[in-house]
């Protein structure tokens, strides 16, 4: 059934894709680690004010990758806060992922790509997800590595866990092409500020709109499912 949602896409479209996710990821590779600092502070600073409430979520980040924006300070700070994070591993090619208990000095191992997942903790269906594109489009749009995982895993939890796309100004496309598999963010959130998807594009959102929108879709949503025990 999920994977009949998945089409594949005309060879120029995963051409251009190709394309644009080599230069956007060259673009990154080449910020300096000044600049990089400085991003980083801000968007978490950003994403401390919208999460400025105290619900018992689950909330799904991933380990830094290809120099995209580091969330664990981010995720031990909201653990401290009473919620639950998650790290996403790649159980097999083409199926969702799986979202393991996180917490700092938990034990890791390397998964796919080499990047650390955690050993043996719960298994946790998020309620947010933290995800950092590659490319984000003016309709919350996203060019991720290619391999679909998120789309997947996206289209396989009911109800859809709150998205929100972490990436620096310099991962703005004017599009990314979405076709109709490809689930649009519901929040992007930048060194220069969050924006909101409404009526089918980014609008820009101050630190009170943008807590009153993730309570709004939180509502929307049935989230929080349940109380959980912290890990």
């Amino acid at each position: 059934m999920i994977a009949a949602v998945f089409m594949t896409l005309s060879p120029e479209l995963a051409q251009w894709r190709k394309t644009q996710r080599n230069t956007l990821l060259a673009q990154r590779f080449a910020a300096s680690s000044a600049d990089h600092a400085v991003w980083s502070a801000a968007i978490e600073a950003q994403l401390r004010l919208a999460f400025a409430l105290n619900a018992p979520w689950v909330v799904g980040f991933c380990w830094p990758y290809q120099a995209e924006f580091d969330a664990r300070p981010f995720a031990a700070w909201l653990r401290a806060r009473g919620v639950q994070t998650a790290l996403p591993v790649v159980v097999a090619k083409g199926q969702p992922l799986e979202f393991r208990a996180w917490w700092p000095g938990v034990a890791m191992e390397l998964g796919v790509y080499d990047i650390p997942v955690p050993v043996d903790t719960d298994v946790l269906v998020p309620d947010v997800l933290l995800v950092p594109p590659v490319g984000i489009g003016p309709a919350g749009d996203r060019l991720g590595y290619g391999g679909g995982f998120f789309d997947r895993t996206l289209a396989a939890i009911a109800p859809v866990p709150i998205t929100i796309a972490t990436a620096f100004e310099l991962s703005r496309v004017p599009t990314t092409h979405p076709q109709a598999h490809d689930i649009l963010m519901d929040l992007v959130v930048t060194e220069a500020g969050v924006q909101g998807l409404e009526n089918g594009s980014l609008q820009g959102l101050n630190p009170a709109q943008a807590a009153d929108r993730l309570q709004a879709l939180a509502l929307a949503r049935g989230v929080p499912r349940q109380q959980r025990a912290q890990a």
